[in-house]
């Protein structure tokens, strides 16, 4: 049997699939790592701690299945966005990694949207925030000159992994469009946000596509971990555009409602290219020459783990969840804005905090419960609007992965709330998933990403909209959009205590 890896650089830890020519998961193994967060805001990462978990998972993988060794013929990768490593004239790492949700660099993204003005949007297709790479190299640059003085390259999380298994420097272009210095639709570094901002465009990787052969395992890797033939090793892409493709997101009916921590609401972007005017993301898909668009709730799973560990903490989720369905759609009257940590999608507002209201003497615990599964969900909702409103979107098929996916009472809110069928996935693997079916593609299993995905991504049945509940949910949700304008007044002024 032949056998492809998929390994995803996450902000926690490596998880690192291997998968058959069936499309079947055989093993997996994950490593984790620490993060440092030395002052508030902050968030980093060591990109050698990375490269250590990705050797010990391709160990523990190589040594989990017989014929594993003598038999995986290709790796790709997929890796959080926007961290920014950087490199010196010798290839060696300056400093820790800044990551993606590193918050330091609000002055600089006021900086580029002064400079740049309408032309931001018009070369990269997103707002300047502060997760983005741009943001963090010129935070060096102010903050770290004698650092600054010595950068001769970055690269990103995945990009630096796949350089130390491989000596071959470069980044892929869904991953690269989220720096925001590159000009999205032309697939090129933008000369002119370089020259705005004085950074020499010989920093900048060279570009490749995401099926692209970036060299074959080291010498000295591929004999430690006892393979027989040589590993081909493939650029991989960006974890959002990897979870879509390992969803089987690549036709334009289509929609993927992620619920982690955070929450995304994304959706797959012929060739044709929209505008959205920076309202949602606009980024280069793994599949070449396509897009996609992507609207982010900061906290959507963070919000019910909030809720859960501040209300009912000795609970499970599952007692937490399993009265919910004696709860009419509204919980009475009761909504929750899920702000908890600011918004980014549609408002991009760190200042905003979150609300129940409608609170009164009749609800219980379960009423709260509802709501906050609820307010979630509208607000993946805010982005399909947006979508719908931009570029006329509408859905055939919406795919629910990860903690909304778990729960049936959900995904019936789910489709009733976006009023389209919702499915799930009869093996969730994320973004590994995604990067192994791109080394597929890349080792020539199959002719393009769709001949992939028919073999290696199955769903569940799907769960079909109640048009009465969809009639009370479309009114539910003008009330909910009424929240925000309401209380942010009075979030920006707490904001200063």
């Amino acid at each position: 049997m032949r056998y492809v890896v998929g390994l995803d650089i996450g902000t926690s830890g490596l998880k690192g699939i291997l998968v058959n020519e069936n499309g079947d998961i055989v093993s997996s193994a994950v490593a984790e790592y620490d993060l440092y967060t030395p002052q508030k805001g902050y968030s980093e990462q060591d990109p050698d701690d990375w490269v250590k978990a990705a050797k010990s998972v391709l160990k523990e993988i190589a040594a989990s299945t017989e014929d594993a060794a003598e038999n995986i013929e290709a790796i790709s990768f997929s890796g959080q966005m926007h961290s920014l490593v950087l490199l010196d004239e010798n290839d060696v790492v300056l400093r820790k990694a800044i990551l993606w949700n590193d918050v330091r660099t609000t002055r600089q993204c006021r900086m580029i949207e002064e400079k740049l003005g309408d032309q931001l949007i018009d070369i990269t297709k997103n707002k300047a925030l502060e997760g983005f790479t741009l943001p963090k190299l010129l935070w060096v640059k102010e903050h770290e000159p004698r650092i600054w003085e010595k950068v001769a390259g970055f690269l990103l999380p995945k990009d630096y992994v796949g350089f130390k298994l491989t000596g071959s420097k470069q980044m892929e272009y869904s991953d690269a469009a989220g720096t925001s210095l590159l000009d999205v639709e032309n697939r090129k570094w933008s000369t002119e946000i370089l020259d705005a901002f004085d950074i020499s465009p010989e920093i900048c990787p060279k570009l490749v596509k995401s099926q692209d052969k970036i060299g074959t395992l080291s010498q000295e890797l591929a004999e430690k971990l006892n393979l027989s033939k040589d590993v081909e090793v493939f650029s991989g892409g960006a974890d959002n555009a990897c979870a879509a493709l390992g969803a089987g997101i690549i036709h334009p009916h289509q929609a993927m409602a992620s619920i982690g921590t955070s929450g995304v609401f994304l959706a797959f972007e012929p060739s044709d290219s929209k505008d959205y005017q920076g309202h949602v993301h606009y980024f280069n898909h793994v599949i070449p020459g396509q897009f996609y668009s992507m609207g982010v709730t900061l906290a959507a799973g963070n919000s019910l783990s909030w809720y859960k560990k501040t209300f009912a903490p000795e609970t499970s989720y599952e007692t937490l969840l399993e009265k919910i369905d004696n709860i009419d759609p509204g919980s009475n009257g009761l909504l929750f804005a899920p702000y908890i940590t600011g918004e980014r999608t549609p408002y991009t507002d760190s200042e905003i905090r979150g609300t129940f209201i409608g609170m009164d003497i009749n609800h219980t615990r379960d009423h709260f419960t509802r709501s906050v599964l609820e307010g979630i969900t509208f607000s993946l909702r805010d982005s399909y609007e947006l979508m719908k409103e931009f570029s006329g979107k509408s859905f055939k098929e919406i795919v629910s992965v990860g903690g909304g996916s778990k729960n049936v009472e959900w995904l019936q809110m789910q489709a009733d709330i976006f009023n389209a069928p919702v499915t799930t996935l009869k093996a969730e693997q994320g973004p590994a998933l995604g990067a192994a079916m791109i080394a597929a593609v890349g080792a020539r299993w199959f002719t393009d990403f769709s001949d992939c995905a028919d073999r290696f991504v199955q769903y569940k049945k799907a769960v079909i909209p109640n048009l009465d509940n969809v009639e009370r949910y479309n009114e539910l949700y003008n009330i909910y959009r009424e929240i925000y304008p309401s209380i942010k007044p009075i979030s920006h002024k707490l904001a200063k205590f």
